[in-house]
């Protein structure tokens, strides 16, 4: 027997794509690149972006040549080119700039002297003629050798509507003025936006041979503009690089290249520098502004041991940095990259739309033909006739089809980055609109993932809360028990850093499963388990402890029982406001998780009502798919490896950019700020996008359903057609750079859904108070 042949191995290749002008375009690039064996493309026109998928041994070169025998440039972009989403037109945007300047002076004249009888003098419309002979020609040169290129390679494109238009009004104008009787020096026009008989008065079209050219280079100019904008938050990701940092070797700092910095080398961050590239502070304090990178409002504290994020600023104090990632491999970085991949996918809406657009233009073609036919058949005027067929020609452009949803992607992704939301792809918006579940995992997702200090209550005439908790961290300083480090910390974090000295400590005694004790400042301190009755607040605080599921501790201070501390998983700062906001969208949110009182405790404070413990990962993923049989939309919130086949499963995989390597690879959508609030967040930001790409399509086919119909009975004329065919197309991408300013929306007002059930305490975390 033959042994089977393995499937070719697949690779993804981008490529830049010069010379689509519309959805037409997009559509004849997808199809010429899809007819390879094993191939499968998508092409973004807003970024000139092809995505191709093709067997390994299906080289580049054989993709770039395939899309230039289409008649398109192709090349493969530089890594470092990656943020730069835009594509210009085939020349530098300095000679487009220059075309436009001339064109608008030569055509000036045309248009005041054709629209203004009264300014009509003696041979004027000679003057007309030989201004207009330049922007039929020159002006109209991209449009004219972009339509012989698809006439040679059998397609017809927006720019063929254009050139054919132009070149038809000028046409008949030419002839009026040499045969038709136009050309006699006294010669008046009258002007109307309407096409009618001529009833013997001489008719030229050069208002409409300059206005095409003019009003479609002004409308490709502001949309180039306005698609710069939905790229504004990707430039500006890429933009927070740094070119050259400061290393320290020994005592000696010297400046190098960013790219050359590795793994390792330990390099200096002076206050108001940027973060060079992702590390671990080893010496110095400060404050960093996060805020570009992961939408963290607040600056957030670091020092020795400390986490920083290549591109945050530093705010405060001088930090020595070790690179711990460098290059691709940092959070930056991968940022970045998804954000560029996201905007390369195209939605389904987005498809049907390129589909339509590749017969669209040939049915434009044939209709305009078609229309020329009926009105000569029907005994009018050659004039009104051509004037028909022109208008018809240039009013209906399939470049709004194509622009529609794939600026408002990019806009919305941008803006999602920014935010900490970064979405995988338009599949993954369109699920996260539909969502009507949402499973959330306990420990690193509604709570910290770490243990701290939840409450200190101190016995009633004795020790404050604060001694009573520095004298427990200082003799806890000499203990590496996980109790013993978050009571440090906290008290660190509370009362400063001076108010833990282990130099203080003599005597340490640790002993397993009961506690640790030793003299501070001359006194008996002990951190114990809780094994007596307690009176009073203390006993209170236990059972109240014992009945969050939080672990107690007993600090004794000379034989006697000072306070209880009580540690937990606090749960995270915004998990109350994000589970309500939640409710308030529509989204029933569930507790699923593998522990069980701590888990029942979170979900009551929470106000979660449907709560699922001792649940192992496959079960966890089966109960995916059970709600999904049920016909709900389900989303998985997660952030570690055993939230992985949940995440997987589900209609939309979501997970904590503070997770594993292992669940952020399973899902769709990653939050990348330590805040599980961007979760509603990025649930409004898909409506509205989805919103926004709904009525961007409404608008370009709506517009086309109007004015072909208008410009085939002879209501619009050619120039004004040109006019409103650019100003769709720019109209569609503003609609869609509206999503850049797009702000989530503030706390509710008022008390939560679910009571407070707390009492306040004063070392209790502000932020997770209930």
């Amino acid at each position: 027997m033959a042994a089977e042949t393995a499937p070719p191995t697949l690779v993804t290749t981008d490529l830049t794509v010069g010379g689509m002008t519309c959805a037409a375009c997009v559509r004849r690039v997808e199809k010429k690149l899809g007819a390879l064996e094993g191939v499968t493309a998508t092409v973004n026109l807003a970024t000139g972006r092809a995505r191709v998928e093709h067997p390994a041994h299906l080289g580049t070169a054989s993709l770039v040549e395939v899309v230039e025998k289409a008649g398109y440039a192709a090349s493969v972009p530089a890594p470092t080119a990656a943020a730069e989403s835009e594509v210009e037109e085939e020349q530098p945007r300095e000679r487009f700039g220059q075309r436009l300047l001339v064109t608008a002076l030569l055509a000036a004249p045309v248009l005041l002297l054709s629209m203004a009888p009264s300014l009509q003098f003696r041979n004027w419309q000679w003057l007309c003629f030989v201004s207009a002979v330049p922007v039929a020609f020159w002006s109209a040169w991209p449009f004219h050798r972009r339509a012989l290129r698809g006439l040679r390679h059998g397609a017809a494109t927006m720019d063929t509507l254009v050139s054919l238009g132009v070149l038809a009004s000028f046409s008949w104008s030419a002839y009026a003025l040499l045969l038709g009787g136009a050309g006699h020096p006294d010669m008046r026009m009258p002007f109307t936006l309407l096409p009618g008989a001529s009833h013997g008065v001489a008719h030229i079209y050069l208002e409409a041979t300059v206005g095409v050219p003019l009003f479609v280079l002004v409308g490709r100019r502001l949309e180039a503009r306005a698609r710069r904008g939905t790229a504004a938050a990707l430039r500006s990701l890429a933009e927070l690089g740094v070119k050259e940092v400061t290393v320290q070797e020994g005592s000696t700092e010297r400046l190098i290249r960013a790219e050359q910095l590795g793994v390792g080398q330990v390099f200096v961050v002076r206050p108001g520098e940027r973060v060079a590239t992702d590390g671990v502070v080893t010496d110095g304090t400060s404050a960093v502004d996060l805020s570009l990178v992961t939408g963290e409002t607040r600056p957030v504290e670091v020092s020795a041991g400390s986490s920083v994020t290549g591109g945050a600023v530093n705010a405060g104090g001088r930090l020595l940095v070790r690179a711990t990632a460098v290059g691709g491999d940092t959070q930056l970085a991968r940022i970045t990259a998804l954000v560029a991949e996201a905007q390369a996918g195209k939605a389904r809406a987005q498809r049907l739309a390129d589909t339509v657009a590749g017969f669209f233009v040939p049915a434009v073609l044939t209709v305009a033909a078609t229309v020329l036919g009926f009105w000569l058949g029907a005994g009018a005027d050659v004039q009104p006739a051509v004037t028909a067929c022109v208008a018809v020609l240039v009013v209906a452009c399939p470049c709004a089809l194509g622009l529609a949803t794939p600026t408002a992607l990019m806009a919305a992704t941008g803006r999602g980055a920014q935010l900490g939301v970064l979405v995988s792809g338009p599949q993954a918006l369109e699920a996260l609109r539909r969502v009507d579940t949402v499973v959330l995992d306990k420990t690193g997702t509604l709570t910290s993932g770490r243990l701290d200090v939840t409450a200190v209550t101190a016995r009633e005439h004795g020790l404050t809360a604060e001694e009573a908790l520095r004298l427990a961290a200082n003799v806890e300083s000499g203990s590496e028990h996980p109790l013993g480090r978050a009571i440090v910390a906290h008290a660190r974090g509370s009362l400063g850093e001076d108010a833990v000295r282990p130099q203080a400590l003599s005597g340490f005694r640790a002993t397993p499963g009961n506690g640790v004790q030793g003299n501070v400042e001359g006194r008996a301190v002990a951190v114990r388990a809780p094994g007596e009755e307690l009176p009073g607040a203390l006993g209170s605080a236990l059972a109240g402890a014992l009945e969050a599921a939080h672990t107690p501790v007993v600090v004794h201070v000379d034989g006697r029982a000072e306070a209880v501390i009580a540690l937990g998983d606090v749960v995270r700062a915004g998990s109350y406001r994000a589970v309500d906001r939640l409710r308030r969208l529509g989204v029933r949110p569930v507790l699923v998780t593998g522990e069980d009182a701590p888990a029942r405790a979170v979900a009551a404070a929470l106000g979660v009502e449907e709560v699922h413990v001792r649940r192992t990962p496959q079960q966890k993923a089966a109960f995916v798919r059970s709600l999904r049989q049920e016909g709900r939309r389900v989303a998985v919130v997660g952030d570690g490896v055993n939230d992985a086949a949940a995440l997987a499963g589900a209609d939309l995989g979501i997970a904590m950019g503070t997770g594993t390597d292992v669940a952020i690879g399973a899902a769709d959508v990653t939050l990348v700020r330590d805040d599980i609030e961007a979760l509603p967040d990025a649930v409004r930001l898909a409506r509205r996008t989805l919103a926004t790409i709904r009525g961007n399509l409404l608008w370009a086919f709506g517009y086309n359903a109007v004015t072909v119909p208008l410009a085939m009975v002879g209501l619009l004329s050619p120039m004004p057609a040109a006019a409103a065919m650019s100003l769709s197309s720019v109209l569609v991408v503003l609609n869609s750079l509206r999503l850049r300013h797009w702000q989530p929306a503030p706390a509710p007002a008022g008390r939560p859904r679910f009571p407070e059930q707390r009492p306040a305490n004063p070392f209790f975390p502000e932020s997770t108070r209930l």
